[in-house]
């Protein structure tokens, strides 16, 4: 009964995971499906990218290389001046 609990508890820890991915928004470097690779960079590195959203607020994106040096966005960061 545990092994099963503890089972159900990973599946849904996972499912979980992805769900409350970030989505990319436009103006995301991996916004409509783009995969952005970086061969120069090291994986496991982080990088920013900032850009006005479609409000006018500036937003600020953290990415990271992975291994196979494509890029996922990690968090982000809205300013919101008015």
């Amino acid at each position: 009964m545990k092994t099963l609990t503890a089972t159900a508890l990973i599946a849904t820890l996972l499912g979980a995971s992805s769900a409350l991915a970030l989505q990319p928004i436009p103006g995301s470097i991996t916004y409509n499906g783009h995969q952005s690779r970086l061969e120069k960079a090291p994986a496991g590195s982080n990088f920013f990218h900032t850009f006005f959203g479609q409000n006018g607020e500036q937003v600020r994106e953290t990415y990271q290389v992975n291994a196979d040096h494509s890029v996922s966005l990690v968090s982000r960061a809205v300013a919101n001046d008015k």
